[in-house]
């Protein structure tokens, strides 16, 4: 699909020689969509993702059926997923039973989602953020004793829908406390897509002053006001290496109703690609996925990537 030589190839000086890309379409977007996709479907949709290079496919969340009914399957999917080696399959767990049901498993990487902000950590799980933390707290220890890698999500990191712009001391607050739990990775979340290159150039140098590495910071942007490429570029520039994307741009936050679809992970890797940045993945092989989900789903994908690329089939 791809056109001989394209995108051409112009390195930009100062930026990463290799981005991980870490992809969350099989559980950040299928747990957005309105019915509920067969786990076959799912399972199939993992090992496309992995065939197509992606080193980390997040496949699927161990919460309570009843937060998020399309990812009820958990038990389910994860032997389906047997021939992948789970070091490449992180699962989110949001407390210590998610964590026996993962484990259990043999899930040997996990994320735990906290918040940045009072009123999204009630929305989403129901306590203030520093309650939050302190549930994470065993279910970190366990995990590190179980020698299993933890990320810790973090939302609302650039703004909240009732709370507005949010300090960015308090973001760096949380990040900070997350790290001294135990985790081994962070993941800055822009969970309604608001922010702009210099909020996340700031951000992540204020972080650095306070003690965290950029080698432990990945991005999550979603793209509602189209800015997800450009903060993405501005954490290039940083020095970041982990980003997260979402086959097809699905996925959106089911408790942040303004937040518009993940940024596509085909949209990153054309970029990527164009920049001289090595990922590893198979463009066409990703695109080609994407179509086939696309079509399973009966919509479009709003990756504008693999619009063009599809239409030169």
């Amino acid at each position: 699909m791809t056109a001989a030589g394209l995108p051409m190839e112009v390195a930009v000086e100062g930026l990463p020689t290799r981005v991980r890309i870490h992809e969350v379409g099989a559980r950040d977007g299928l747990q957005n969509e309105g019915t509920v996709v067969p786990t076959e479907i799912k399972a199939e949709f993992i090992h496309r993702l992995a065939a197509a290079g992606l080193p980390l496919v997040e496949a699927t969340s161990f919460v309570h059926p009843r937060w998020v009914p399309q990812l009820a399957d958990a038990e389910q999917l994860f032997p389906l997923l047997g021939d992948l080696d789970p070091h490449r399959l992180p699962v989110l767990v949001p407390n210590e039973r998610g964590l026996d049901r993962a484990l259990a498993l043999g899930a040997r990487r996990i994320a735990v989602f906290a918040s940045a902000t009072e009123s999204f950590a009630k929305a989403n799980l129901n306590r203030t953020v520093d309650g939050a933390l302190a549930m994470f707290a065993p279910v970190v220890d366990r995990a590190k004793d179980a020698k299993v890698h933890v990320r810790g999500y973090l939302s609302m990191c650039f703004g909240d829908p009732w709370e507005g712009p949010v300090p960015i001391a308090r973001v760096v607050r949380v990040c900070r406390a997350l790290l001294d739990l135990g985790c081994d990775e962070l993941s800055l979340g822009d969970t309604i897509g608001v922010a702009t290159p210099g909020h996340v150039q700031t951000l992540l140098a204020s972080l650095n002053e306070a003690g965290v590495p950029t080698s432990r910071l990945g991005v999550h942007f979603h793209d509602t006001y189209g800015q997800a490429l450009a903060n993405t570029f501005a954490a290039l520039q940083h020095g970041v290496t982990t980003v997260d994307a979402s086959a097809g741009g699905l996925g959106g936050c089911p408790y942040a109703k303004s937040a518009t679809g993940n940024l596509a992970t085909e949209d990153l890797v054309w970029m990527l690609h164009g920049l001289g940045i090595e990922t590893g993945v198979d463009l066409d092989r990703l695109t080609a996925t994407s179509v086939w989900m696309a079509e399973v789903l009966g919509r479009p994908s709003p990756s504008r990537t693999v619009r063009a690329l599809s239409h030169k089939e």
